[in-house]
């Protein structure tokens, strides 16, 4: 269940990140209500992922898969650049997620 945990919270940290785009100085209620909401859920749930797998562990794939949406949504919706050397280096995280996971 840890890991479920993790990737959920990963998720919900791409969430807070693009919020940060639009809080502008958090002025802005609605995007600052979904970075809050977003971050609290995030961090929850990387505790709780934390309770069955080593901490280190967790918060490298709990960061890992939060850095790798939130390039691919930078990408998708914001413009930013896809050239080939940043999506391999993308995928080099995402296998040192799975790799993590199968030593875990």
């Amino acid at each position: 269940m840890g890991w479920a945990y993790l990737i959920v919270g990963g998720l919900f940290e791409v969430g807070f990140t693009t919020s940060l785009r639009f809080v502008d100085g958090f002025r802005n209620l609605p995007w600052t209500l979904a970075f809050l909401v977003s971050v609290t859920i995030s961090m929850g749930l990387l505790e709780l992922g934390a309770r069955s797998i080593p901490m280190g562990t967790a918060y490298a794939v709990w960061g890992g898969i939060g850095a790798v949406g939130t390039v691919i949504v930078g990408i998708a919706l914001f413009g930013e650049p896809a050239g080939s050397a940043r999506l391999a280096l993308i995928a080099l995280i995402v296998g040192a997620i799975v790799a993590l996971r199968l030593t875990a």
